[in-house]
């Protein structure tokens, strides 16, 4: 209980050690010629957190960011154009690889028929050897 005390004591004497007060004089002159002063006292509690230094941490660490997001998006659109430029070369490989086996299997082919065409004739003359022979 003493110590519930005690730290509700402390915390109300931080409290009131942190209340700031802060008097602003104001000089007025009346449409008359006399001058009117007032004095106004503004009194604020709290730890008296510097706003503006807040506000620049805040400015600079917004900077750094758009900063970084700026490098992330070069970076990226860097990496995109390369694997655009990579692929329009394999695209035009792998055309040029399908042309040449285009070409290389018609030639196949040709050499295919040609080579059926002499087996075909020698097939032929054995035929006719054969008939030949059967007829003896």
């Amino acid at each position: 209980m003493k110590k519930n005390i005690l730290s509700g004591l402390m915390i109300a004497a931080l409290v009131v050690s942190c209340t700031k007060s802060t008097s602003k004089t104001e000089k007025v002159e009346n449409p008359d010629g006399t001058v009117t002063t007032t004095t106004t006292t503004v009194s604020e509690t709290g730890l008296g957190v510097d706003t503006t230094k807040i506000e620049e941490v805040k400015e600079k660490t917004q900077t750094r960011i758009d900063a970084a997001g700026e490098k992330i998006d070069n970076a990226a659109q860097d990496a995109k154009n390369k694997i655009d430029a990579t692929a329009d070369k394999t695209k035009e490989n792998l055309h040029k690889a399908g042309q040449d086996i285009k070409s290389e299997a018609n030639k196949v082919g040709k050499d295919v028929k040609n080579a059926a065409a002499k087996g075909a004739g020698k097939v032929e003359e054995g035929a006719k050897k054969l008939k030949e022979d059967l007829s003896k």
